[in-house]
């Protein structure tokens, strides 16, 4: 049974379509790099993967709670100077299933203790988040996000200005958790090469479905062809 699928699906805003015909899936498991370029859909995707907004026709199947489901946003001007220490930042991940509590547990306290270790940021728990290097932010901002999750992590454009460096580093600490931890990966990607290193799925989106399947069969000329041509369409 997959976690998520999306079955002729078409989204958009007050009645116009942004992306038609999405239909795809994903098992546990899986890394599923969504590829596309600016307004070709995946951030429209990403939105109704959270709940944030519903399908204008189609359905989309989710075989997990919402709220286990954990979230790395694109980086923001306003996340460098979050006035909170990194074990707070951390430990926010753990609100979404506390509905009607405002405190902390200590399997809370605990479980973010594990992921700042599994991010390597234990040493950081009482600095200032906004101290922290973009590389430490988002090892911070990753283990909020896994303290949300239970099997799906979902990462919007991970390593936006990140150095190269950094950015490897990065994609491997998302390869560890798919393939070490067992975590399902669902992350938009503008870098071709680096993120689909690690994926066993690709979704290319264009408006529509572009690609959907493995890696291995991938043609990215092809589907490049085929995204100049359906953005043509849309203009």
């Amino acid at each position: 049974m997959s976690l998520i699928s999306f079955e002729n699906v078409t989204l958009g805003y007050e009645g116009k379509p942004v992306i038609e015909g999405l239909d795809f899936f994903v098992n546990k498991g899986d890394y599923l790099c969504v590829l596309g370029q600016n307004g070709s859909g995946k951030s429209t995707m990403m939105k109704a993967l959270l709940g944030f907004i519903s399908p204008m026709s189609g359905k989309i199947v989710k075989n997990i709670r919402q709220n286990a489901i954990g979230y790395l946003p694109q980086q923001q001007p306003s996340q460098a100077d979050f006035p909170a220490g990194v074990r707070e930042v951390v430990l926010s991940g753990c609100q979404g299933k506390h509905r009607f509590s405002p405190f902390y547990t200590k399997e809370d306290r605990a479980l973010a203790d594990k992921n700042m270790e599994l991010m390597n940021i234990s040493h950081l728990a009482e600095c200032s988040f906004k101290e922290l290097s973009g590389g430490q932010k988002q090892r911070a901002l990753l283990a909020r996000a896994l303290c949300a999750a239970e099997d799906l992590i979902l990462l919007d454009e991970p390593a936006a200005g990140l150095d190269p460096k950094v950015t490897d580093e990065l994609y491997d600490l998302v390869n560890w958790l798919n393939r070490e931890q067992g975590m399902t990966v669902i992350m938009i990607s503008h870098d071709l090469n680096r993120s689909m290193q690690d994926a066993t799925h690709i979704l290319h989106l264009g408006h529509t479905v572009l690609y959907f399947g493995t890696r291995a069969l991938y043609d990215r000329e092809q589907v490049l062809q085929k995204e100049r041509e359906q953005s043509a369409k849309w203009k």
